[in-house]
């Protein structure tokens, strides 16, 4: 899938020299993503990355105006677009609901594999209090492109909680993943699905809870039934 995925990538995209700053940014935040394992998230990685795709190191600097926030968030982007692409909604609509969200954020995992360096870099520079709004847009922007690919249609507080949960089990993911030395991120697929459990108890307890009054168990009207029975 990645090798097709890729292919498709390649065929679709623009030379660099017809690239918006907007189509430049995803396309230089792969490259950005591996420069920064070594690198950090500053200029060298701009550079680096311009190098790669043959991009003037001005016009690739230019993309990033806001520094290493831009450069981070651009990858995360790309990160969202690609899982977009690979694991569209009408692709896992069949899928029980559990197993949406799980594969969603299994294709994260595997998105950074072999940057888990750069990942902790960005995790630490959006860990930053000047950085910490920033850093909540980009996490609530993954959790609803996940919710939104999972199917999720809901417009009440749902559409908060919901987004507001995964976003929480994500980051808790992450933090799991720069540290996880096991075979295939076994441990950080173990700790997921354990979470993703949660989310899904979760749920069903508020369902429960806010069944419409008529449909929930009432002491009053069993009472009520028992004192003045069906005619």
């Amino acid at each position: 899938m990645a090798d097709s995925l890729t292919a498709q990538r390649a065929a679709a995209k623009p030379a660099a020299a017809d690239m918006t700053l907007d189509e430049l940014r995803l396309a230089l935040a792969p490259a950005l993503a591996d420069a920064a394992v070594f690198d950090g998230w500053g200029d060298a990685a701009t550079q680096s990355a311009a190098q790669t795709l043959g991009v003037s190191p001005g016009v690739a600097r230019l993309a990033f105006p806001g520094g290493a926030m831009d450069r981070i968030a651009a990858w995360i982007a790309r990160i969202n677009a690609d899982m977009a692409a690979a694991l569209p909604a009408e692709t896992i609509a069949a899928l029980p609901i559990r197993e949406r969200i799980r594969r969603l954020v299994e294709f994260r995992i595997d998105a950074v594999r072999g940057q888990e360096e750069a990942l902790r870099r960005a995790l630490a520079i959006m860990a930053m209090p000047q950085n910490a709004p920033t850093a909540l847009r980009l996490g609530w922007s993954s959790a609803d492109t996940m919710w939104r690919l999972a199917g999720d249609t809901a417009t009440d507080y749902n559409h908060y909680t919901k987004r507001t949960i995964l976003g929480g089990v994500y980051a808790a993911t992450l933090a799991v993943l720069v540290d996880d030395t096991s075979a295939g991120k076994a441990d950080t697929r173990a700790f997921l699905a354990r979470r993703i459990d949660g989310i899904m108890r979760f749920e069903k307890a508020k369902a429960r809870l806010l069944k419409p009054s008529d449909e929930r168990f009432s002491m009053m009207r069993l009472l009520g039934r028992l004192r003045y029975p069906a005619r």
